[in-house]
């Protein structure tokens, strides 16, 4: 497809990077020579240099031809000019990056009126996505599939845990139930396992089970941790005001300390039922005035990385329950995973990451059978559930019989509302929605392309 991405910040360069590399065609404009010029040196993409509301730049960008425009300058104003101008010059779909809190409750105006086919705030996905993993504080992270009957979530090993040192061929005398582990992050290297892989301590994995058995595998390894009631977040900017919001109408106790004294008058007014702190967030002594320990979560939410994974640090020798770090700087969030920090959430990433599902969506609509698209393991494998048609070649044979390329594992299969874990007796039906783990420089848009070439019904 022909992608337009309008701003070369921190969101355009991600998706930059991730759609050329899916083998989209891609032209970026940005306001900055430097900026297009450090991309198209490093990318297979075009470059140009302006306004991307302008009418005359656009025309440039040949907008006509865009199958999807994607504005994500700083300024809300610029990128919803942008897709009106863009849409009314003939692009099939835009999307808007929009941030300000004071759009939110329009946006569906906004949507039905300029045309957009989708707006996004990367402040509210980051809120949704926290707020996620404090309701399962178990979990790094956790995805759905097949209509919320499927969950993936990824969590880390630690030290005494009954998986270190185990073969995946003995998890069934660990886990008598229903699940699956389906990748494993290990020393910044990226595994699809198999029954001779052994677990170890410090590995964070992906298991994939049916909704509702997940918390009693997590039971089964004794690291269920207690739903989050008591909430202390640091730094009180546009992600915290969302996430305490979110945490407030869910009866949790929210506690949120920020240096700026106008920013903590503003949520006092605007989250009466939160205790705001004016102080500093990095201060030892404040945060154990402030009962730290007493916390089941802490989130660091500063604008600055390393404040956050400082913070984060502090934390994690305090309590006991769930520390989250916002960290949007790619080469920061490798040293932070060094660390032991377990929860990281970039709200670039998570920004991107939906936005390639919406393009991944669009190519469903053009002939791909891709129904949802997750990245687990540290974004170095994709998760993808694709919806089987009678065309693929290998309906009704025993998953033992198939030949996969290198890097597949074929996850979960859901079928007539039931969820099967397979094993090598199991076989993909026609009407079949089947999740499908591979390593993240795999591309696939069809569910046959996980075979070995040469590979028919037999």
């Amino acid at each position: 497809m022909r992608i337009i991405i309008v701003g070369n910040g921190k969101v355009g360069n991600t998706l930059a990077e991730q759609l050329s590399g899916e083998g989209h065609d891609i032209v970026i404009i940005d306001r900055s020579q430097q900026n297009i010029d450090n991309l198209v040196n490093s990318l297979d993409v075009m470059g140009i240099c302006g306004n991307g509301a302008s009418y005359r730049v656009l025309i440039e960008a040949e907008v006509s031809r865009a199958d999807l425009l994607i504005a994500c300058t700083s300024q809300d104003e610029v990128n919803l000019l942008c897709c009106l101008v863009a849409k009314k010059l003939g692009a099939r779909h835009t999307i808007a990056r929009v941030r300000n809190p004071e759009y939110s409750d329009q946006l569906v105006f906004m949507r039905d009126e300029l045309g957009l086919s989708m707006s996004i705030n990367p402040e509210r996905v980051a809120a949704a996505e926290l707020f996620k993993i404090l309701r399962f504080p178990s979990a790094i992270k956790i995805e759905t599939f097949s209509g919320n009957r499927v969950e993936l979530a990824d969590v880390k090993l630690r030290e005494g845990s009954p998986l270190d040192g185990i073969y995946l061929r003995y998890l069934s005398k660990i886990y008598k139930g229903n699940a699956l582990i389906c990748a494993v992050r290990r020393e910044n290297k990226t595994i699809i396992p198999d029954g001779n892989f052994m677990l170890k301590a410090g590995d964070k994995i992906s298991v994939i089970a049916p909704a509702g058995d997940m918390l009693n595998f997590f039971a089964a390894l004794g690291a269920v941790l207690p739903e989050a009631k008591n909430v202390m977040i640091i730094g009180g900017g546009r992600i915290s005001f969302y996430l305490s919001r979110m945490l407030l109408d869910n009866g949790v106790h929210v506690k949120i300390i920020d240096v700026d004294p106008s920013r903590c008058d503003d949520l006092v007014r605007l989250l009466p039922g939160a205790m705001v702190i004016c102080g500093d967030g990095t201060d030892q002594e404040l945060l154990d005035e402030e009962g730290i320990r007493d916390m089941d979560a802490v989130i660091a939410l500063t604008g600055v990385d390393e404040e956050n994974i400082i913070l984060s640090l502090y934390a994690q020798t305090k309590i006991e329950g769930k520390v989250i770090t916002k960290v949007n700087r790619s080469t920061l969030m490798n040293i932070a995973e060094t660390t032991g920090l377990d929860s990281i959430v970039s709200p670039r990433v998570l920004t991107a990451n939906l936005i390639v599902r919406y393009v991944r969506a669009m190519q469903n609509s053009l002939g791909s059978n891709i129904e949802t698209l997750h990245r687990v393991a540290g974004g170095e494998a994709e998760a993808l559930e694709f919806r089987v048609g009678k065309s693929f070649p290998m309906l009704g044979v025993p998953l033992k019989a198939l030949s996969l390329k290198p890097g597949i594992l074929i996850a979960s299969i859901s079928r007539d509302g039931k969820t099967i874990i397979p094993g090598g007796r199991d076989a993909i039906m026609a009407d079949d929605r089947v999740v499908v783990i591979s390593t993240a420089d795999s591309r696939f848009e069809d569910l046959s392309e996980i075979l070995q070439k040469g590979q028919h019904a037999i």
